[in-house]
């Protein structure tokens, strides 16, 4: 990517400015637990929502953030941080709901643990490394035994295995990513994303360097990945992030470099990607760096970040999953939304504004897809991840 404002600009700055303030973890060795234990959001009539941040850029955060929201009216309130946790670009929580990962994304990568009590504490498990650079997406295994991870300035997958109070263990698997070839403007390979499909027995990564998507099985008893197909975008395409159709047969790629979107179809037996015909994302010329694509529950709609444009474009879902109609955008209402998410029910989408350094709120219309910005934007230093956690019952 040659723009300012790409991940490898910012991930240089980032890399320089952690190399002066913190100190690497050893490569397979985890940190000891944190003692400090952060109180959650006193107010129990709302859901917890967490935040992922840049702790080593200028004007950045402290940890993980952790506020509170409100069901109806989609109202931020009350602050306070998780600390231990270097960068936690990006946030994803264990399906029983009691551990929440983020990366460390700096030069030598890791990722963390945090434990989350039932008396609504956070507490640091401990990090595990990486074995490459930048980690800037992590997702957890539905089966709730592994942690997959993207290492983007290395341009490699890991794999860590995760124990039963939700710690991780050593890394038992690392695959670069070496072919094919770099697309035109690339310096190599740049994981973007990992996750697995809906039938549970495919990974997919994302690789914005390589402008591929590959897929892998994963072993679930040792943890180990072995390739079973890619899929090549066209030349310059840089796709970034995936998103499955709730049905399972097709998913959608957000395009950050030639400013698209890629409906693809998706066979589950094989795990094969075939990506369709590049579409608009309504910013209309240039290139407006597309960030993220969200699909609704009920599979009818789809909407995607646009970090240029300030924007989120609305599609219609039709033909089953099989195409994306455009509707319109939205002014997203802060600068660079960097990446969205439902809350649990589906009724409010959070936005993640990383130069503004807000969270935006919207709610969603079940009839027509429709947004509507609520509440005032909600300062997040650097925020650039947004995990909403279920309602707690006051």
């Amino acid at each position: 990517m040659t723009a300012p404002t790409s991940r490898r600009t910012l991930l240089g700055a980032l890399l320089a400015g952690a190399a002066l303030t913190t100190a690497p973890a050893p490569p397979t060795t985890a940190r000891p637990a944190s003692r400090r234990e952060t109180s959650a959001v006193p107010d129990r009539r709302s859901g917890t929502l967490l935040l992922g941040t840049y702790t080593s850029s200028a004007g950045g955060g402290t940890g993980i953030g952790v506020a509170g929201y409100d069901r109806s009216a989609g109202r931020i309130t009350g602050r306070t941080t998780v600390t231990g946790v270097d960068n936690p670009s990006y946030l994803a929580m264990h399906p029983s709901g009691t551990t929440v990962y983020a990366v460390d994304e700096q030069e030598q990568g890791g990722v963390t643990a945090v434990a989350l009590a039932a008396d609504g504490t956070f507490r640091v498990l401990g990090t595990r490394s990486t074995g490459g650079a930048g980690p800037c997406h992590l997702s957890v295994h539905p089966s709730g035994q592994w942690l997959l991870s993207a290492n983007y300035a290395s341009g490699s997958v890991a794999v860590h295995p995760i124990a039963a109070d939700g710690s991780l263990g050593e890394r038992t698997a690392l695959v670069a990513h070496a072919a094919p070839s770099p697309g035109p403007g690339q310096d190599g390979p740049h994981a973007h994303q990992i996750v697995t499909a809906p039938d549970g027995g495919h990974v997919l990564a994302v690789d914005l360097g390589n402008d591929t998507v590959y897929t892998y099985r994963l072993g679930l008893r040792r943890g180990a990945l072995h390739q079973v197909s890619y899929a090549l975008l066209r030349p310059g395409a840089g796709p970034r992030h995936l998103t499955f159709h709730p049905g399972g047969r097709f998913a959608y790629l957000a395009c950050e470099v030639d400013n698209t979107v890629v409906v693809c179809g998706y066979d589950p037996a094989t795990g094969t990607l075939a990506p369709g015909t590049p579409q608009a994302t309504g910013t209309g010329p240039g290139t407006s760096y597309p960030a993220q694509l969200l699909v609704t529950g009920d599979g009818r709609f789809a909407y995607l970040a646009n970090r240029g444009h300030n924007s989120l474009t609305r599609y219609a879902v039709e033909g089953g999953g099989a195409a994306l109609r455009l509707i319109d955008t939205v002014p997203v209402g802060g600068d660079f939304p960097r990446h969205i998410a439902f809350s649990p029910d589906g009724g409010l989408l959070f936005a993640a504004n990383q130069r503004s350094g807000t969270v935006t709120v919207f709610a969603v219309d079940r009839a027509d897809g429709g947004l509507r910005r609520t509440g005032t934007p909600f300062v997040a230093p650097a925020a650039v991840c947004v995990l909403p956690l279920g309602f707690r019952r006051g």
